[in-house]
């Protein structure tokens, strides 16, 4: 029988909450998983190291898309396999891949789903599954804590991200694939692995994360009135046909500014840099999805 493994964020409410989880899985014959809870997602990458070190073959994430992005990287390149019950305010990595939204759900689709290889990202040598960027996204993701979330849901961003439509853009030089692609101005600089990102845009159409790349986006937005035609373009998902956006596809990315700007990886904001570089390791972790999907 697999080795399963429950690796929570004790913060994150779904259903009944952890208490319900146990249940379901004692439904289905797991009456003793490995278990660790941590209070916090950057506890999480420990937690997984120590259950793939006690044998887990199948590793359940309780939490949002931050819970994911800190398990994917221990996941990463393993015999293991990542099954996500979304517990989180912001769950863009199950929800692209259509993993049910409920417990039961997400455990059936975790004992009896598809194992299907997924690409993930790294942004500075930390993962991510879902998109990762710098500039206005970073804000934005920021400017959405918890609290603020929490008050008002995914509306969180809309609000954050009205709140920054006035960013200073900065100078940068983006080499992809070895080659210089853009040199200019910027003022959000957006990576994403699959097709729907933060505050439920879909900026990236066609973006696919078992294509072995990711799309890069760059936008010029200066002011307030080119931020609104960019962001309305988006809304509509016709982001392409802003002169403010810039996109393209890309394995490996060097990205050079005039300084230090603040950037995020699957929704959590890191240090200011002025350099980043970003790779894609296709198929490098197993995901369990609905037989239905893609």
């Amino acid at each position: 029988m697999t080795s399963v493994a429950v690796v929570a964020n004790s913060s994150k409410k779904l259903g009944g909450g952890l208490p319900e989880l146990r249940r379901v899985l004692a439904d289905e014959g797991i009456s003793d998983p490995i278990w660790h809870e941590v209070p916090k997602s950057r506890e999480a990458p420990e937690r997984v190291r120590q259950a793939l070190e006690a044998g887990a073959e199948l590793v359940f994430v309780w939490g949002g898309d931050g819970m994911v992005q800190r398990c994917v990287g221990p996941l990463a390149n393993t015999d293991a396999t990542l099954a996500v019950v979304p517990a989180g305010t912001a769950n863009l990595f199950a929800a692209n891949l259509g993993i049910p939204h409920d417990i039961h759900g997400a455990v059936a689709n975790g004992l009896r789903g598809k194992r299907k290889k997924f690409d993930i990202g790294r942004m500075n040598g930390e993962a991510f599954a879902v998109f990762a960027g710098a500039g206005f996204e970073a804000l934005m993701v920021r400017d959405a804590s918890r609290k603020v979330k929490k008050r008002i849901g995914r509306a969180a961003y809309l609000w954050a991200g009205a709140k920054n439509l006035g960013i200073k853009a900065f100078d940068a030089k983006i080499d992809v694939d070895g080659d210089r692609w853009y040199q200019g101005k910027a003022s959000c600089i957006l990576f994403g692995n699959v097709r729907t990102i933060s505050g439920g845009l879909e900026l990236f159409d066609g973006a696919r994360p078992d294509d072995g790349i990711l799309d890069l986006g760059v936008v010029t937005a200066e002011n307030r009135i080119d931020w609104m035609h960019t962001l309305s373009k988006t809304v509509r998902g016709h982001a392409r046909d802003s002169r403010f956006v810039h996109v393209t596809k890309a394995r490996s990315v060097k990205i050079r500014l005039d300084r230090k700007v603040l950037y995020e990886v699957d929704g959590g904001a890191r240090e200011k840099k002025r350099t980043l570089r970003v790779e894609v390791e296709p198929g490098a972790v197993s995901v369990c999805v609905p037989e239905l999907s893609g």
